[in-house]
């Protein structure tokens, strides 16, 4: 008897510990599956998730944010879409836009004007503002690129079909930015680099705009013949692309985006330009011709 209650005992106890080695291997499959679930999620945050830390402070106090955003004027088509967008996203935040040339978008800052966020067509004015510290370093971010086209008016009356052509007879007056404006330094360089700057100015073949609209609209208008203007703005006023500038001929057009340092809505501010990073915006973005910066 005794030693049947043994091996009973000890039957047990073995069984026991199987048990207990299944439940414990179950409970950490159980553990890592959970822990890799969530990680996943976090992973897949979505955009609505990038935006709702800064709309819940004032959410929850019922206020209204206003935010101020500067942006190129090249950016007036997408931004005011996406901002019809970012309502659901932060029903609280009221987005105001100021589009203008990025010169004098800078100079307006500069001066004191209200801005909470920027957002540039070249790194020039970007790297002003900075080195006058009127612009959050931590913040700034290289957001977008754009392409800089040669655009004719329909039907090409001029049969102008590239830069080169600029600088015969078929062109009598090619529209331009003023050198100020981010499109108007990218123009200068191309015609430089081609070498016909001098002999359009010499032969009064200009004509400028304070900013890339301007110069859109003249070419619409058939003002002139032909205008150097970038690619996402030729789309949205429906003109006719001839020619793209190649790296040799004109630097990469990148746009920066900061806070200001003088922004009283950082939080909403930065959550803003978080959003214009995510996939909802790039797609409205892109649908122009622009690319998102990696």
């Amino acid at each position: 008897m005794p030693l049947n209650f043994l091996e009973v005992w000890n039957n047990m106890k073995r069984r026991a510990l199987i048990l207990g080695s299944l439940a414990l291997s179950a409970s950490l499959l159980l553990s890592a599956c959970g822990g890799s679930a969530a990680s996943s999620q976090a992973a897949s945050t979505s955009s609505e998730a990038v935006a709702s830390s800064a709309a819940a402070s004032s959410e929850a106090s019922g206020e209204s944010v206003q935010l101020t955003v500067f942006a190129a004027a090249s950016l007036t088509e997408t931004l005011n879409e996406i901002a019809e967008q970012y309502k659901t996203v932060a029903p609280n935040v009221e987005l105001v836009f100021n589009f203008d040339s990025s010169g004098t978008l800078k100079t307006q800052i500069e001066e004191g004007a209200d801005c909470d966020l920027f957002l540039s067509a070249a790194q020039k004015q970007m790297n002003a503002l900075q080195d006058e510290n009127l612009i959050n370093t931590d913040t700034r971010v290289d957001l977008l690129e754009n392409k800089v086209v040669l655009a004719v008016p329909e039907g090409n009356p001029a049969d102008i079909q590239s830069f080169e052509d600029i600088g015969t007879d078929q062109c009598k007056l090619i529209a331009l930015g003023n050198e100020d404006v981010p499109v108007g330094s990218y123009s200068v360089e191309i015609l430089t680099n081609l070498g016909i700057l001098d002999e359009l100015e010499s032969g009064n073949k200009i004509t400028y705009g304070s900013n890339v609209k301007e110069v859109t609209t003249q070419v619409k208008e058939a003002a002139a013949d032909c205008g150097i203007v970038y690619a996402t703005d030729a789309f949205s006023a429906g003109l006719e692309t001839v020619d793209q500038a190649t790296a040799e001929e004109c630097r990469q057009v990148i746009y920066p985006a900061a806070l200001t340092a003088s922004t009283e809505h950082a939080d909403e501010a930065q959550a803003f330009l978080d959003y214009l990073a995510t996939d909802d915006a790039a797609a409205i973005f892109e649908s122009v011709g622009f690319a998102m910066v990696k």
